[in-house]
């Protein structure tokens, strides 16, 4: 039994087996360890040694409830600010590269960085440099939680101002629309002639409502209600099953108040279902109030959606190219159009839509379905306002993370109404394809190539299909549409330069990676392709060798 008299030694143990854990372990195990060094802490400096110890150590098995929870704490302690901020700095200028230091770095030091900035190797520009030098490194996501440390330190380091509004500029012009949204607003906050909204934008962070720890929900939610198993804290069974119960009853009423910074949000609910019990909020909900909003069939509750399964006439070129280009127009009408850009990393990615009004007249009543599809987690942080203007485009975004091997691709639908034509209602695919969460393989040569293609062998794992175009072959575009499927093209690899080989990782979250082989053989002449694919899953062979043909038939 853990208590004061033998916490630290239980934990020193705990930090020591982690770093030897079987993988499926380790995020339980950390979030045990983090418990522990919160529940028995006797001084301050020994819990933010041991925390950040543990996500320095821990990596990418840090929970983003962990570092939610320590951003808590130090927030609320006021004896903790100082020292905390010190060591994130110590840990920002190591060489080693850990994205959820950065995060908690960061967000330390654009609250108290000016708890430090007269000490030794603490100087305003020295923390800058630290979270800039990791700064390219990083997810879009943490790159926009440091453009607002860096917007802190604005107003903090009047000092450093240049270096901060070379970054905002440069990023002013990024494709990511988060990032780029950040980098205009802050700099038009940064150069106005007064410092009036800056501070007010900028004020400290109040303490955080005092809520029972998110670490002890995460956990019990892993462990789950089982007979032979030990519940990891006190009380045993009965008391953890009380204790869920209670967090979920808070977590429900602090759905129905305000959140900490005056944004409600909550979970979308189906159109065609009935109102579901309210789930309790995730870590970072229960935290800073900010969850996103679940598109699991949803629409934004001003407008009945009546499902169908027939597709808009005319949805299929944009939904066809856009499975390998990255901006384009999905569908468009007389009314209504509908323009995507989208970008991918492993099996995380992000889409965003814009809907253009065509006419000279509101179109009202608008509103977006999103149906849920098994394996794929689709959110939005902001739904479409229910009219859009004439001549006017809204944008809506979507992040999408992909946890099992797709079969197909999910549909909207949009609903609108107009005093000329009435209710209109778009049925569409999203071009959301299993080659999406693909990462080509560069660093592949002949040899490497051709033994793997070996060692995979024949069917099942091997999918083949030889089929013609009604048109002439353009290779030039067919190997377009290939590097557009996220496939690297290796060169030199084929003994006919004609012939396209291609390799990539499919990224599918939980359900796993996949290797994939591509070998494309055109016949110009009889305007004929072989498409050979080989992968170590028979699913995505099949899968992979339906969405490439199609791409090559319909481009």
């Amino acid at each position: 039994m853990c208590d004061m008299t033998n916490s630290k030694i239980i934990v020193s143990e705990l930090l020591r087996y982690l770093q030897i854990a079987d993988y499926g372990l380790r995020e339980e195990l950390v979030l045990k360890i983090a418990i522990l060094t919160e529940k028995f802490a006797t001084e301050y400096s020994w819990y933010v040694d041991i925390i950040l110890q543990l996500i320095s150590s821990a990596g990418d098995h840090v929970g983003e409830e962990v570092w939610f929870r320590v951003v808590q704490i130090v927030t609320n302690n006021e004896d903790l600010q100082e020292y905390t901020a010190k060591t994130v700095l110590n840990y920002l200028v190591s060489p080693q590269y850990n994205e959820t230091m950065i995060k908690v770095g960061s967000y330390i030091l654009g609250e108290f960085g000016h708890l430090i900035a007269n000490m030794p190797g603490c100087s305003p520009i020295e923390q800058f440099n630290a979270v800039q030098s990791k700064f390219a490194l990083c997810s879009p996501q943490t790159r926009a939680l440091i453009l607002s440390t860096y917007i802190k330190f604005v107003n903090l380091f009047p000092e450093i101002k240049g270096e901060i509004l070379g970054v905002f500029d440069q990023y002013r012009h990024v494709l990511d629309s988060e990032l780029q949204q950040r980098a205009c607003e802050y700099l038009s906050i940064a150069t106005m002639p007064t410092e009036d909204v800056l501070q007010t934008v900028c004020e400290e962070m109040p303490p955080f409502p005092e809520r029972e720890s998110t670490l002890l929900l995460k956990l019990n939610e892993k462990q789950g209600d089982t007979e032979d198993k030990r519940t990891w804290s006190i009380g045993g069974k009965e008391a953890n099953m009380e204790r869920v119960e209670q967090l979920r009853k808070i977590s429900q009423r602090s759905n129905s108040s305000d959140s900490i910074k005056g944004i409600s949000s909550g979970e979308i609910k189906p159109a065609t279902q009935p109102t579901p019990v309210p789930k309790p909020t995730s870590a970072l909900e229960d935290l800073l109030g900010l969850g996103d909003l679940s598109l699991n069939g949803s629409t934004n509750g001003n407008g009945h959606v009546t499902a169908s399964d027939v597709l808009t006439p005319g949805y299929e070129p944009g939904y066809r190219a856009l499975q390998y280009t990255t901006e384009g127009t999905l569908y468009e009408n007389g009314l209504l159009q509908v323009n995507l850009k989208s970008e991918y990393h492993g099996h995380l990615g992000r889409v965003a839509l814009f809907y253009h009004n065509r006419t000279a007249h509101e179109l009202t009543h608008f509103a977006v379905t999103l149906e849920s599809m098994e394996g794929l987690n689709i959110m939005t942080p902001n739904l479409p306002p229910t009219v859009l203007s004439p001549q006017s485009q809204l944008q809506q975004l979507f992040n999408i993370e992909c946890n099992a091997l797709l079969d197909d691709s999910p549909q909207i639908t949009i609903v609108f109404a107009t005093q000329q034509s009435g209710v209109q209602t778009i049925k569409l695919k999203l071009p959301i394809v299993l080659t999406n969460f693909m990462e080509p393989i560069v660093a592949m040569d002949g040899t490497s190539f051709f033994q793997r293609w070996k060692q995979i062998g024949g069917p099942p794992l091997e999918a083949q299909v030889i089929f013609g175009l009604q048109r002439p072959i353009d290779l030039a575009k067919v190997r377009h549409v290939i590097e557009g499927l996220r496939f690297a093209l290796l060169e030199g690899v084929d003994t006919n330069p004609q012939n396209i080989v291609g390799a990539g990782v499919v990224h599918a979250g939980s359900a796993g990676k996949v290797g994939t082989l591509l070998r494309l053989e055109p016949n110009v002449e009889q305007q004929m392709f072989r498409l050979t694919l080989r992968t170590t899953s028979d699913v995505v062979s099949e899968k992979v060798r339906e969405i490439v043909q199609n791409a090559l038939t319909y481009s």
